[in-house]
């Protein structure tokens, strides 16, 4: 006979001896507190080292709580040290917690579908109530569109939403934002606001995104990609967040097996690296998948420098591509501009740009306005999207030379700010007194390297026009 453990009415299940099973605890009020939590961390410092899910349970098997952890042994242990402080509610519900159970993942993005589906399906007393409201985050995956787009909203019955699938709610925003951006990697859904029809001969002459650069979009809106495999990149999507990882690749392992069977090798080899890619989800960014670890900027987390900034500017979610933009000359002489990008927090060298002064020798907001110009009016045109955030190496001034060039344009970008030097205050767009953050906020020190990366890049190209011109003297 088997017992489901959050069964309190079933009657315990005892060996030959009658003794109980080595693994169920005491009964309750046997043991004092601090027992009872030095058995519980013993037991939790003992878990596996993998992501997962972990139920907290009182004495009647009752599950109190689900939460979600990168690696469970951490995560569960820290409820039960010592010195924990879980705040007033969470305190209150440590009073009650006699077991555990742990559901092993095979990932974090794994361990966030299973808990939000464990909540819903328990209601827990101690976890928030998840209601149809927004309060919570919801995934969405658009159906009405010819290329379905996949983003985060807090609106459910939105009626613009109509026809779409929704998953959720769920109860970590940071976590299910941080899901998207990584499975994007793998099914390179679109998370853009463009409103793409196929056929659109205007497709044909749209400048994709850096996404596409970095391989996390198949660019529909540059006709890169047919409806029939975008749709099969979605419908893979969509079964992903329903099923668990190794069940997924066997589907799709079978899947491509028939593709490649019915010499449909193109197709074939789009879901070999999709299995590929799945099996890499939890990889570092290296030097060949075109990042610049060895650049990567060491005194500020980037997805929190990233949050910060976000709250600073007043952004909905933490911008994702951010491009910096400084002057520099000798005394008017060899005047250069430079163009950074920084994907997700780090420098992506691949989209640094170069600009040679035409039209002016010793005047910064002119040269402003000739980077500006030339980076933005395809931009401004409509023709490409702009970054979520322009970063202008100067103060006020140079913030107004870039927006004179901006508002000449058809399209105007998200968002524009400049950083000062020695005062570092933040100037943004159509607001009158600049921002001045704590030394320590992470959001500035973000903008700093950006900022210093773009003078950097900067300066070496114009040492490289100094030498060749003292050369060919």
């Amino acid at each position: 006979m088997f017992v489901m453990p959050d069964d309190p009415d079933q009657p315990v299940i005892t060996d030959a001896d009658g003794l109980l099973p080595a693994e169920t605890p005491p009964a309750w009020g046997t043991e004092s507190e601090r027992e009872r939590l030095a058995r519980l961390l013993a037991k939790a410092r003992n878990l596996p080292g993998r992501a997962g899910v972990y139920l907290m349970k009182d004495a009647s098997g009752i599950v109190l709580y689900v939460g979600k952890a990168a690696r469970l042994p951490d995560r569960v242990a820290s409820y039960f040290v010592p010195s924990a402080d879980l705040g007033p509610k969470k305190q209150q519900m440590l009073e009650l917690v006699h077991d555990f159970d742990v559901l092993e993942c095979e990932g974090e993005w794994e361990a966030l579908l299973t808990e939000n589906r464990l909540i819903k399906d328990i209601q827990p007393r101690f976890n928030e109530r998840l209601t149809d409201d927004k309060t919570f985050p919801y995934l969405v995956i658009t159906q009405r569109e010819d290329f379905p787009r996949v983003f985060i909203t807090r609106n459910p019955a939105d009626p613009g939403l109509k026809g779409a699938k929704l998953f959720g709610p769920f109860t970590h925003v940071k976590a299910l934002r941080e899901a998207v951006q990584v499975l994007q990697r793998v099914f390179k859904y679109r998370t853009c606001k463009l409103d793409i029809v196929a056929g659109d001969e205007k497709n044909r002459f749209f400048r994709p995104c850096i996404l596409h650069a970095i391989g996390q979009c198949t660019a529909p809106c540059a006709d890169r990609v047919s409806i029939e495999d975008y749709k099969a990149d979605t419908d893979r999507f969509i079964r992903f967040l329903g099923s668990k990882r190794s069940v997924m690749l066997r589907e799709m392992t079978k899947e491509m097996e028939a593709l490649a069977k019915d010499m449909k090798y193109e197709q074939a080899a789009a879901v070999r690296d999709q299995i590929r890619a799945i099996e890499r989800l939890s990889d570092r960014a290296t030097i060949a998948a075109g990042w610049q670890p060895e650049t990567e900027v060491g005194y500020v987390d980037p997805k929190k420098g990233l949050r910060s900034l976000a709250r600073t500017l007043g952004l909905d979610a933490p911008p994702r591509c951010i491009e910096g933009i400084d002057i520099a000359h000798l005394a008017g002489n060899e005047t250069v501009g430079s163009k950074v990008c920084f994907i997700d927090g780090r420098p992506f060298k691949a989209e640094y740009r170069r600009y040679r002064i035409r039209s002016a020798e010793n005047d910064d907001y002119m040269s402003i306005r000739e980077v500006v110009s030339r980076r933005y009016r395809e931009a401004g045109a409509g023709h490409e999207l702009y970054p979520d955030v322009i970063l202008i190496d100067g103060g006020l001034g140079q913030l107004h030379a870039a927006m004179e060039v901006i508002e000449q344009m058809d399209m105007k970008p998200p968002m524009v700010i400049s950083l000062a030097k020695k005062e570092e205050l933040i100037y943004v767009q159509e607001r009158a007194e600049p921002i001045r953050l704590g030394r320590e906020n992470l959001g500035l020190k973000l903008c700093q390297a950006i900022r210093d990366e773009a003078h950097r890049f900067a300066q070496h190209y114009h040492h490289v026009l100094r030498r060749k011109k003292f050369t060919e003297e």
